[in-house]
């Protein structure tokens, strides 16, 4: 299946929280989008892997990705080296997009930087015919995405760019709440993480709202690029 949008996120709940409204707009205009998770979350301070998965599972069907997949890396400890670089350049030619999604260069949490270089130096190898291959037993031809862009996660770097998402934050809140296990609940008796008091979970739309403020629309996500953005003409800004 290609796809039109690869976003990979290091821990399942990072896409929907970093670029979950521009996922849903960019399927309701057709695209096809895909999620890949590299790990399964396993070290977070609430729920568990297997709690993950479910919630990963419902998060993608309110999305309504065409398909989602979990490497198995381990939580905290992947690195970015020759073997995970491997799995990640057989995801991208497996599905060939022409734009990837990853995490913030650099955020709070370790695996985030981390993700976001290995996926982006993996980008790079897949467009290199000498490096062999093989998925389901078939081998893979080389596949180099046209861009690839950081959705903005805990830290507030300064954006690159943003897209307008007014009309789809109510999507990307019902993605990011299916992960119930993680988030801000009154009645929990787990330990509060970061991620779990209420001041995160409002800052899921007040952070959208205040980037869509500044660009004039409701709400808008922001992401960085590694290279210089091209328009054909100065009137497709917004």
């Amino acid at each position: 299946m290609k796809l039109d949008i690869l976003a990979f996120g290091a821990h399942p709940d990072d896409v929907e929280l970093g670029c979950g409204a521009t996922v849903a707009k960019e399927i309701s205009l057709g695209k096809k989008v895909g999620i890949v998770d590299l790990t399964r979350g396993e070290l977070g301070t609430r729920g568990s892997a297997e709690i993950r998965d479910k919630e990963a599972a419902e998060a993608a069907q309110i999305l309504g990705v065409s398909v989602r997949e979990n490497l198995r890396f381990r939580d905290g400890f992947f690195v970015n080296d020759e073997k995970h670089q491997f799995e990640i350049i057989k995801m991208i030619r497996k599905y060939k997009p022409e734009i990837v999604l990853c995490n913030a260069i650099d955020d709070r949490h370790i695996d985030h930087g981390k993700g976001s270089k290995l996926v982006s130096d993996a980008c790079f190898l897949s467009g290199l015919r000498r490096i062999e291959t093989v998925l389901d037993g078939e081998r893979q031809e080389a596949w180099r995405p046209k861009i690839v862009y950081h959705y903005i996660q805990w830290k507030n770097i300064e954006p690159d760019f943003v897209v307008d998402v007014s009309g789809f934050m109510e999507i990307k809140e019902k993605a990011v709440m299916a992960y119930s296990s993680q988030f801000y609940d009154p009645n929990s008796k787990e330990p509060v993480s970061p991620i779990a008091t209420k001041n995160f979970t409002d800052s899921i739309n007040y952070r959208a709202r205040d980037l869509g403020r500044l660009v004039f629309v409701d709400y808008a996500e922001g992401f960085t690029t590694e290279r210089y953005l091209a328009v054909n003409s100065l009137d497709n800004l917004l």
